[in-house]
């Protein structure tokens, strides 16, 4: 179980990220206006909880990620806050435009005491991140890209990998669909 919450840990802010991008096909509602044009894409998920349960999840061992999205510094940046097991692990996600870069940026600060760095660009309709880790990541992780797409019945998919002791490795594969009534939790 902790070597798979190691592995999932990083790959959350990119889940996190890529689920608010890949909704930029839905209907964008009013309060997207009080956003940075950038991150407009990023509107229907404000204000919203999500939930994925964990492949092994069982009713007798559930495991699961929540995360809830919100607007921040007067529409600069999106804020996402997302834990793990009720707290068994959390972090927090800052998404922004960085002008410079021409990119939707992103930085993951994790309880674990770990931080990632990110980038996302759209391809073929699918939304594709990489992000570097710092700060002791676990497991040897250096680097994660990943793969997303909202599905037709609302879920979003999100594949990645890792980048472990300088080879590419398979991550995890989450699902996540609305949960209005879940909760993200810090210890």
């Amino acid at each position: 179980m902790k070597t798979l919450l190691r592995n999932l840990r990083i790959s959350s802010a990119t889940a996190s990220l890529l689920l608010g991008i890949a909704t930029s096909t839905a209907a964008v509602p009013t309060n997207s206006v009080q956003l940075d044009d950038a991150l407009k894409p990023l509107a229907p998920l404000l204000g919203k909880t999500w939930k994925a349960d964990f492949k092994d999840s069982t009713p007798e061992r559930p495991q699961a990620d929540v995360m809830t999205w919100e607007r921040i510094l007067n529409g600069k940046a999106v804020r996402v806050l997302h834990s793990i097991n009720n707290g068994e692990y959390g972090g927090e996600t800052i998404i922004t435009w960085d002008n410079a870069a021409k990119s939707i940026v992103y930085y993951y600060f994790t309880t674990a005491g770990y931080k990632t760095t990110g980038t996302m660009k759209i391809e073929d309709g699918k939304f594709v991140s990489h992000e570097i880790v710092s700060g002791g990541s676990p497991n040897d992780v250096s680097e994660v890209k990943s793969v997303s797409e909202i599905r037709a019945d609302g879920s979003f998919h999100n594949k990645s990998m890792y980048l472990k002791k300088g080879e590419w490795v398979p991550g995890h594969e989450f699902h996540y669909h609305e949960a209005p009534d879940a909760k993200v939790i810090f210890k």
